[in-house]
Formats: C-alpha cells, sequence, structure tokens
C-alpha cells in the first residue's frame, strides 16, 4: 500500500475510544472519583471537558486537575480552546495537526461537537515519517504556485503550447500594471523633465517596493500553513510586517539619501526620493500581506495567484505617490 493511499484513509478508521469526558460542572474531587472508578485507559494523555449535551468545551490538564483545591469547578480552570479534527478528516490531515500543534493526542469530534474518540500520536508514527516530507513537499510547491501563478506539475511534461497558455495569462498582468504604471508616468511628465534625478530613480524605488511585497507575501503565505486568516492573526501580522518595512524603508532611503546628495548635489530630490522609499516599503508591505490573506480568506487561492497581483498593486502605488509626492515638493 503506497504512503499516498495511507494519508487518504479516514482518520476515523484510527480512533481509540479509551478516553476520559468529564462533565464541565464538576468539581475536582468528582472528577478524581470518577477517573479511579472508571479508570483512564492505558495511553490516556488529556483529560477533555463537556457539556451536559456531551460536546467538547474543553481541555484539562493533569497538573491543573491535581494541583487544584477539591472543591473546585472544571469549567473555572479548564482550557476552552481545544484542537480538535473533524470526523471527516483524513490521516494527512491529523498529521499536519500533529505537526502543527505538537500534541499527544487529539480528540476526533463529529458535526455537533461531540467527541466520538481520539486519535494518538503513537499510532501515527509510521505515517507521520511517511507523509512529513510530503507536507513540506506540498507547502513548497503551493508557495511557489501562488508565487509564480502556476504549479511546476501542470509544465513538467506540458507541450511548449500548453506551457504558454498555463504561462502567459500572468504574464498579461504584468503588461497591464506595467502599462497603467507608464501611463500614469506619463501624467507627470513636467515633473520627469523638470528634474531628472527622479526619473533616475523610478527603477530603484520600483525595485525595491517589489522586493518589500516579495518578501511580505512570502512571510504571509508561509504564515498561512498554520493560520487562518482572521482578523486578529491579519492585524498581528500587518502590523509586524509594516514596522519591519519601516526600519527596512528608513535604512535603504538613508543609503540613497547620501547617494543622492554625493552625486548630484541635489537635497531636495534625494528628499523626495528617500521619503518616497520610505512610503513605498510600507504600502509595499501592506499588499504583500493583505493579497494572500484576501484570497487564502476568499478561497480564491488555487484560482488567482498571489504574486502577479501584489506585484501590479504595488507598481501601480508605487509610482502613483513617487510621482505624486514628487510633483508636489518640486512644486
Amino acid at each position: 500500500m503506497s504512503k499516498h493511499h495511507k494519508y487518504n484513509h479516514p482518520v476515523k478508521e484510527y480512533v481509540r475510544y479509551d478516553y476520559t469526558a468529564l462533565n464541565q460542572n464538576l468539581t475536582i474531587e468528582e472528577a478524581l472519583e470518577k477517573i479511579r472508578t472508571e479508570g483512564i485507559g492505558e495511553r490516556i494523555v488529556y483529560f477533555y471537558v463537556v457539556d451536559e449535551e456531551e460536546r467538547l468545551v474543553g481541555v484539562l490538564p493533569t497538573r491543573r486537575l491535581l494541583t487544584a483545591s477539591r472543591n473546585t469547578i472544571i469549567k473555572d480552570i479548564m482550557i476552552k480552546r481545544v484542537a480538535a479534527l473533524p470526523d471527516n478528516s483524513t490521516v494527512y490531515d491529523a498529521c499536519e495537526f500533529f505537526v502543527t500543534y505538537k500534541f499527544l493526542a487529539l480528540p476526533v469530534v463529529d458535526k455537533e461537537n461531540k467527541i466520538i474518540g481520539i486519535v494518538d500520536v503513537n499510532l501515527f508514527t509510521e505515517e507521520l515519517l511517511e507523509i512529513e516530507p510530503d507536507i513540506e513537499e506540498r507547502h513548497r510547491m503551493s508557495d511557489i504556485f501562488e508565487t509564480i501563478g502556476f504549479t511546476i506539475e501542470e509544465i513538467k511534461n506540458a507541450t511548449p503550447l500548453k506551457a504558454w497558455r498555463y504561462r502567459f495569462p500572468w504574464l498579461v498582468t504584468t503588461i497591464v500594471s506595467g502599462t497603467i504604471c507608464a501611463i500614469l508616468a506619463g501624467l507627470f511628465e513636467a515633473t520627469l523633465a523638470e528634474s531628472i534625478v527622479i526619473a533616475f530613480f523610478i527603477t530603484l524605488v520600483l525595485g525595491l517596493g517589489e522586493s518589500i511585497s516579495i518578501q511580505s507575501m512570502t512571510v504571509a503565505i508561509q504564515a498561512l500553513h498554520t493560520n487562518r486568516p482572521t482578523k486578529e492573526w491579519y492585524l498581528k501580522s500587518i502590523t509586524k510586517e509594516m514596522k519591519t518595512a519601516f526600519l527596512l524603508g528608513l535604512s535603504c532611503a538613508f543609503l540613497v539619501f547620501i547617494v543622492i546628495s554625493a552625486w548630484k548635489n541635489d537635497f531636495t530630490a534625494a528628499f523626495v526620493v528617500s521619503f518616497s522609499i520610505v512610503i513605498v516599503e510600507l504600502l509595499a508591505a501592506f499588499w504583500g500581506i493583505s493579497v494572500p490573506a484576501i484570497l487564502h480568506r476568499t478561497k480564491l487561492d488555487p484560482k488567482i495567484s498571489a504574486g502577479p497581483v501584489t506585484l501590479a498593486l504595488t507598481d501601480i502605488g508605487t509610482i502613483l505617490f513617487y510621482l505624486g509626492s514628487a510633483t508636489l515638493i518640486l512644486e
């Protein structure tokens, strides 16, 4: 049996039933009496907490069970956030959960969030050893797809015509964004004519923006392997990445300011380019985090690649801000 066939098996085939479920309204003394009476099985690791309708509502760590006072109510000391596998999960899903959360056991729940059993990490030792490289490979290939717009499998054995069909649409995105940037630059023809230094550094500012957007996008895509694109995750990620981008922008702006000042002795142009770099880096980081998050949240990532979209938005925003701020400051 191939490993690919194994990890497609339903996880329900591997569940154990020797787990302990404690009602959330029990006291510690009552819980310990229940455990002494019913036993805990041979390999029990966690004590799961359920409500009156047997729905999973938390987990009680052994340390808390043993150190809490006997009259303490379980629901007051339980951990409410529990990593649980849906009963329609596969072995592959379970292995990813073990790799991600590092737990020794996971409850399997039905649609009503009632425990139907648990899966033990020991049971999956063989599968984990076989599948984990596949997880990494799958993530790596997914990252490449989101960055360049097509999977390697799609073009590896494709004819030149078929490879063209897969790759050309994403080049069209670049052509469209490049055309828009050219049109926008044309609107600032007078500014470019007035300050040749501004024209010289368009490529540099665009390049820095694209570099930051790709870096931020890579960070987001990697993080989304193990995180849901929730509002809390997004705000935390965007704040951290914007702070990093700001520091990177200041560093690059400082170097560019020195270069322009020493080369052209034009402090106004040096300020325009340097100031634009800082803002463009922030803009690039924003799109680098936001585009993958939106695509994952809306489940459009199989259809739309983050890379071309992120770069297009970054380039358009860069041209608008760079030349727009140059026009305002020079005037």
